[in-house]
């Protein structure tokens, strides 16, 4: 479910040990630590019946660790399933969701083409970074979470993969839907202005109590 359900194909290098958690079973088997809640949508699609509208969150596992990436975060996971389901809906419920979470009407986003092997097409949408507010610099300097760019990645989305959807025995003529990933961390550090990622795992309780 976490990768081969997904449209991952095995030589794909989100498979390898470096990206990926794999640790053995009783009898030394590899075990997978999900590194993503996507597998959640083959799951739901399989058990449930049409059409299909769930948010799921949960906890995520990647081999990566720096100001905004940590080897634990926690992950939510939208999917629609529907007959006429397009990319307009899609970005419709994403402006809605960011404009009501951070309580911006005017809230800058954008949209990103980009590449995920179980959507097609893909894209990732970003804000106006918070914490140098679009501009590149804080005090002078090049804004570290951002990189000077004004903007950050909020989250990943796309139409589900027509592979992905005849997998679980749908017929993608007749049925389409999209999804999206949210990293719940991501989120709180966009909205409280929180600029390390990592003071969320370091259980100092100084920074905990504040929220």
């Amino acid at each position: 479910h976490n990768f081969t359900a997904l449209n991952i194909p095995p030589e794909h290098p989100a498979r390898q040990m470096h990206d990926t958690f794999y640790l053995p079973d009783h009898k030394g088997t590899p075990m997978v630590l999900r590194t993503h809640t996507s597998p959640v949508q083959v799951r739901t699609m399989v058990q449930q019946k049409l059409p299909i509208r769930i948010v799921a969150p949960g906890r995520t596992y990647r081999s990566d660790y720096d100001m905004t990436h940590t080897p634990l975060f926690h992950q939510i996971e939208g999917l629609v399933i529907d007959e006429a389901t397009h990319m307009g809906h899609l970005k419709g419920c994403l402006v809605e969701f960011c404009r009501a979470y951070f309580d911006i009407d005017d809230l800058p986003l954008r949209f990103r083409p980009s590449f995920f092997p179980f959507t097609e097409p893909s894209a990732e949408m970003d804000i106006t970074c918070p914490f140098c507010e679009g501009k590149g610099t804080v005090n002078g300097a090049r804004c570290r979470v951002c990189s000077g760019s004004g903007w950050k990645e909020l989250l990943g989305c796309g139409m589900v993969d027509e592979n992905v959807l005849k997998a679980v025995g749908y017929d993608p003529e007749h049925y389409t839907g999209f999804a999206f990933g949210i990293g719940i961390e991501r989120l709180t550090m966009f909205k409280y202005g929180v600029n390390e990622i990592r003071h969320f795992f370091e259980g100092d309780v100084r920074f905990i109590s504040q929220f």
